[in-house]
């Protein structure tokens, strides 16, 4: 019989890392299959001949998906991430070009890549965002000795991050920007002296600006921000998104009765929190904000905690990451900014951002677990130096 005992001793013997990490995300992963099951619903019935329980079943196999993305990933040391991540940044170049100029069209911009032999689309932006804040927090931690020193420690992290969010930039300028706040914001934590952060500024000016002429979203983004700022186009998206915060009040409509799902464009995407508001109210709402809010702060709890510069620049970049974008997503559903396009993490449909954001998850679990064993070439190391000096001769 399963009794707590049972249940305590497998949870500690098979999730390792912060409990209550595991907890949120949990949490956060059961709200998405509830309020995308609902959002989906109407389109689900149209679309798939009256069959309301594809997208649950597809969202749900996601979901365990992602769990099991942030389970592998965080049975691996943290400090094996540091090599893979630059394989990781190289690939992501020629997958971010292609994806810019041969890349799957949707909303007038081709973001995606459909893989061969599967059929199924990859987001080439999702392995960019994760492999360059790994690579950063490697960089940084590496050169602390030396970070004053502009040729060998900041030209290598100010090109990085200038191309990868550039690249980004063509065709999904509000993600480039976000990753370039994050990489900044990464880069102040790592002591970076305050002139050259002011030079990657620059760069990041310099690289948007590019993107706005270049790139495909260039004229989109002016009238969001034109729209958002004069206030006398409010677009479509938004009034819908209004109406259902406007409607749901304090308790909500209860799970399954929103009206605006049949009205609010990717209601089961990028405003999917509006649909949480309508549905749960401004209680369901709190909560979760509060969720987000924790998982920041066990996020840089973990990396105050941990032995090493590189799990702490880790675990603030990937917490940082995570949760600004779900503060932004937010802000757009409730009126507080100009329409983004950018997805809730654990909470919206969407299959590479679901994966990429389960396992920068088990990322930070894996630095708060601390390092799992030892490299070979670490430990003899160790080994060696603790011999008398007799024995080591």
């Amino acid at each position: 019989m399963l009794s707590i005992q049972n249940i305590k001793a497998w949870t500690d013997k098979h999730l390792k890392g912060d409990p209550v990490i595991w907890t949120v995300v949990f949490a956060l992963g059961m709200l998405s299959i509830l309020v995308v099951y609902s959002a989906t619903g109407t389109i689900a019935y149209f679309k798939y001949g009256g069959n309301t329980e594809y997208y649950l079943l597809r969202h749900s196999f996601l979901v365990l998906l992602s769990f099991f993305a942030m389970w592998v990933a965080h049975k691996v040391d943290y400090r094996y991430y540091s090599k893979l991540s630059r394989l990781a940044l190289w690939l992501s170049v020629p997958l971010l070009i292609f994806a810019w100029q041969f890349g799957v069209n949707l909303n007038s911009a081709s973001r995606w890549i459909t893989i061969p032999l599967i059929n199924q689309s990859f987001q080439p932006s999702d392995l960019a965002k994760l492999a360059l804040i790994i690579n950063l927090a490697g960089m940084l931690s590496k050169r602390q000795q030396n970070i004053h020193d502009f040729k060998k420690a900041l030209i290598p992290m100010l090109l990085w991050c200038g191309v990868i969010c550039g690249l980004i930039a063509m065709t999904n300028l509000s993600t480039a920007i976000l990753l370039f706040l994050t990489c900044m914001l990464l880069l102040f934590i790592g002591r970076i002296p305050v002139k050259y952060l002011a030079m990657l500024a620059f760069v990041g000016v310099f690289a948007v600006s590019i993107a706005m002429v270049v790139g495909q979203r260039g004229e989109t983004a002016i009238s969001r921000v034109e729209n958002f700022i004069n206030k006398e186009n409010i677009p479509f998206q938004a009034q819908q998104s209004y109406i259902a915060v406007a409607t749901g009040g304090v308790t909500g409509k209860g799970p399954g009765n929103s009206s605006q799902r049949n009205f609010l464009p990717e209601a089961f995407s990028d405003f999917i929190f509006a649909i949480v508001v309508e549905e749960y109210g401004m209680i369901g709402a709190g909560i979760v904000i509060l969720l987000y809010l924790t998982l920041l702060y066990r996020g840089m709890k973990a990396a105050a905690a941990s032995g090493r510069a590189y799990g702490g620049l880790l675990s603030a970049g990937l917490s940082f990451a995570i949760v600004i974008q779900a503060m932004v997503n937010m802000g757009v559903a409730v009126g507080l900014g100009p329409i983004t396009g950018l997805p809730l993490p654990l909470l919206s449909m969407g299959g590479t951002s679901l994966l990429f954001t389960g396992l920068a998850m088990g990322i930070i679990l894996s630095v708060s677990r601390g390092e799992i064993e030892e490299t070979p070439d670490a430990l003899s190391k160790k080994q060696f130096s603790n011999l008398p000096k007799k024995e080591a001769a």
